[in-house]
């Protein structure tokens, strides 16, 4: 088994935490796991990407050209990495920023208003946190319970208020 992933929106909106979160994750669960950051020179508000590979086997790169799922999280994401979804891959957009829509039939496009979500449960600047219960959900990487042990297990104690925002977030997602 080996799954590549895409993750992208703008500068802060948790595009990378996103990304480690699920390597993290996927180390600790015993596979192989790449991890391969990217974002523009401005930082928050810029563009960020960033790759992940998590395998049973050797991974013999951290480039992802065409990945199994993207996550997309702004509109020029949604225009760049859309096409190149493997086909019967999966696509997740956050239907609150993004309104555009693909006319590929070829892959599973699922819209959560993730931004929406967060702001309605005074979760602001969770949104990703939300797509990633969604991911976890849809693509059966990861249990449920497991994923949260690694999430909460990878928050500070100086940032110990997050872990129930966090939680909140995630089962958000997980159940839209």
């Amino acid at each position: 088994m080996t799954l590549t992933m895409i993750f992208a929106g703008s500068g802060g909106q948790g595009i990378q935490f996103s990304g480690k979160q699920m390597a993290k994750t996927g180390m600790y669960a015993g596979y192989q796991v790449t991890f391969l950051p990217s974002y523009g020179p401005e930082m928050r508000g810029g563009t960020s990407n960033c790759t992940v590979v998590i395998s049973d086997e050797e991974i013999g790169s951290p480039s992802v050209s065409t990945p199994d799922v993207a996550v997309v999280m702004n509109k020029p994401s949604f225009e760049k990495f859309a096409p190149k979804v493997k086909v019967g891959g999966k696509l997740f957009v956050d239907a609150t920023l993004v309104d555009l829509v693909t006319d590929r039939t070829d892959i599973e496009v699922i819209c959560i208003p993730a931004t929406g979500m967060a702001e309605e449960n005074g979760l602001s600047g969770f949104s990703n946190v939300i797509l990633m219960g969604k991911i976890i959900k849809e693509t059966g990487l990861f249990g449920y319970d497991e994923f949260v042990n690694y999430l909460v297990g990878s928050i500070p104690p100086a940032k110990e208020a997050l872990i129930e925002k966090n939680k909140k977030a995630l089962e958000l997602g997980y159940n839209a």
